[in-house]
């Protein structure tokens, strides 16, 4: 009896143990400090109302031109064997509109938004929450981080905004929050996690994406990237398209910068070097002295520039920048971008094994020089090329093996109108196969005044052509 009687204590025991178990998980998934606690949010209903009246919607308007015959641009100005079907049909003017959204952060008016959102627009409207609607003008654009500040003005000074954050403390696994426009849905809010930081999807020189699983998509570019204070920790900017779950926002650290720069002189001032940098892999890290992986080869030196007044060296191995580590050749294009321009900085390479540091003085990049680095001057149509060496291959993700690589598109030029970006392969111009940059010149110095020039391109595996007159 004794025995039983222990037994029913046990078990009735064990009942009151998971009783109480149970009693103080609902009371976490019921109370939203102790759901936070444990890290799971029982709602984002608060932080969506703290910051969606500062995320705003843009819609811009571009005058097009559309060729009242669509084949003069393969055939010519009469349009080739079906310039009959036509005959004289002038060129049009259409209007196109698009939309984006925005993040206000300053009761200025200023607002942040992508490059690509107003980049070529002609009226640029915002739309607050509330419903009030502002004509905006551009302040300034960076199309390498395709970032860009427009400004409305008020005559209230009520306007809701958003601070920018710290994305350098954030974490893979944080929760976030996206909010904009998706295909003109206005301030929609989802839910999501840092999936990864640091990310290179070849858009431009200055990749450093953070990656989320906050579903993004077109609308939502300029929109914020929120973390669970309601900081704006990154600017949504890019999808993959063919996946599911990841999508690219702009650290709110490199948005700070940028802002600021094109808040007071309508543009970025970044600082330059000189010098053509590849990886270090593992196999190929022996091979230069390093026990490991890390820093950026120097591939080559421009001449004139301030790595060869230093004395750095093609086969040296960049260390450290300004007393900043160089990881990865990732990691020096920002750190020497973010330099300013005529400060002195010290440099820690790898030289034949042996340790070095030598004295630099940082210049300004310009576009002569971002070209002359790539061994190609500017066109008359706003793009730079390069021969497909490995380094550009890395950085946009090439496969073509043959034709030259688009690196730098001159904003609002007749490239930059034409829809060309960093990263297209130029396989053909008018119908002449380019194998290389010898091929692009030759093909170049034929083209006349007044011509419609056919280029046949490549991006991301797909073919296409583009026309651009020569003016």
């Amino acid at each position: 009896m004794g025995k039983r009687i222990r037994a029913l204590d046990t078990v009735n025991v064990l009942f009151i143990i998971a009783a109480v178990l149970i009693v103080f998980a609902a009371a976490c998934l019921n109370d939203k400090g102790h759901a936070e606690a444990i890290g799971f949010p029982q709602s984002f209903a608060e932080l969506a109302k703290k910051v969606t009246p500062a995320v705003v919607n843009i819609s811009t308007t571009t005058t097009v031109k559309v060729p009242g015959n669509p084949f003069r641009q393969f055939f010519g100005p009469h349009g080739g064997p079906f310039g009959d079907f036509f005959g004289d049909m002038p060129d049009r003017e259409m209007k196109q509109r698009s939309l984006g959204s925005g993040i206000i952060v300053d009761k200025d008016g200023y607002i942040i938004t992508n490059n690509h959102v107003v980049s070529g627009a002609q009226e640029i409207k915002v739309r607050l929450a509330d419903g009030r609607e502002y004509q905006a003008k551009v302040i300034g654009r960076d199309p390498k981080t395709d970032l860009a500040l427009i400004k409305i003005s008020s005559i209230f000074k009520d306007l809701p905004t958003l601070a920018l954050g710290d994305s350098d403390i954030m974490q893979v696994g944080d929760w976030v929050l996206a909010i904009g426009n998706p295909f003109g849905l206005e301030h929609t809010v989802t839910q999501g996690i840092i999936s990864a930081s640091g990310r290179v999807i070849g858009s431009g020189p200055y990749d450093n994406f953070l990656q989320t699983d906050a579903p993004i998509n077109p609308g939502n570019s300029g929109g914020p990237l929120v973390n669970l204070k309601g900081e704006v920790i990154g600017i949504n900017t890019a999808i993959v398209a063919a996946g599911q779950g990841i999508g690219f926002a702009i650290p709110s650290s490199t948005a700070k910068g940028v802002v600021a720069q094109l808040r007071e002189k309508g543009k970025v001032v970044r600082g330059w070097l000189g010098v053509s940098i590849q990886m270090v892999t593992p196999d190929l890290a022996p091979s230069f002295g390093l026990k490991e992986a890390r820093g950026a080869i120097v591939a080559d030196v421009i001449k004139g520039s301030p790595a060869e007044k230093a004395g750095i060296k093609q086969g040296d191995v960049i260390l450290a920048f300004d007393g900043k580590a160089v990881k990865s050749s990732n990691d020096l294009p920002w750190i020497v971008a973010e330099t300013p321009v005529g400060k002195t900085v010290n440099v820690k390479l790898i030289r034949q094994g042996k340790e070095l540091d030598v004295k630099v003085t940082v210049v300004e990049m310009t576009e002569q020089r971002l070209a002359s680095q790539a061994g190609k001057t500017k066109n008359v149509f706003g793009f730079t090329v390069d021969n497909i060496k490995p380094e550009w291959r890395r950085q946009f993700d090439i496969a073509a093996k043959a034709g030259v690589v688009v690196i730098q598109v001159e904003a609002d030029g007749l490239a930059d109108d034409a829809g060309i970006e960093p990263g297209d392969v130029i396989r053909e111009v008018n119908k002449k196969i380019i194998k290389d940059l010898n091929d692009f010149k030759k093909a170049m110095a034929q083209i006349k005044s007044n011509e419609n020039v056919i280029f046949l391109l490549s991006r991301n595996d797909q073919s296409f052509y583009v026309s651009i007159a020569v003016p």
